[in-house]
């Protein structure tokens, strides 16, 4: 299910990702939900989280600490 804004993006993400990169994950998974409508709901979810986990990656690269930052 899409999320609304970033307030409802699940606890662990609002906790380990910058604003930035919350932002960055809820436009790319918002977006793949959308262009996979016609798939089941677990896998349309799937694919939406690895999309949106993958653009965040793009940007951001965790270090040792747990901790993400802007590449």
């Amino acid at each position: 299910m899409p999320y609304q804004d970033i307030e409802s993006l699940p606890l662990g993400i609002r906790l380990s990702l910058p604003k930035h990169a919350q932002e960055i994950f809820l436009l790319s998974y918002n977006n793949m939900w959308q262009q996979y409508e016609k798939q089941d709901h677990v896998l349309r979810g799937e694919i939406a989280m690895r999309a949106a986990w993958s653009a965040v990656k793009k940007q951001y690269e965790r270090c040792g600490s747990g901790d993400w930052y802007k590449k």
